[in-house]
């Protein structure tokens, strides 16, 4: 007998969430990633930077949140220079 509810059997038991204390992106929305990057850059420099119809053609947030949720390799792209604008804030800020 297992110590899983009896109502929950072994492979759908709710388990502990991963501890994710390092991981940067733990928390935000993929709406707060694309709202923070369109603030920073501007639309036009991020549609330079990540050449996708969504940044480059009547840009906005809905819409970019339409097309990146259903395309993992640009969500990846986006999560990425985030991730760098992290970084670069925070080197800008200790220079």
């Amino acid at each position: 007998m297992s110590d899983q509810p009896a109502d929950l059997p072994d492979d759908k038991a709710p388990r502990a969430p991963a501890q994710q204390a390092r991981n940067p992106l733990h928390g935000l929305t993929l709406e707060a990633i694309v709202t923070a990057l369109a603030d920073h850059y501007g639309w036009d420099e991020l549609g330079h930077r990540i050449p996708i119809r969504c940044f480059n053609v009547d840009p906005s947030v809905g819409s970019s949140l339409r097309f990146l949720r259903k395309t993992p390799w640009a969500r990846e792209k986006v999560e990425g220079l985030y991730l760098f604008m992290l970084r670069e804030e925070r080197r800008a800020g200790r220079g």
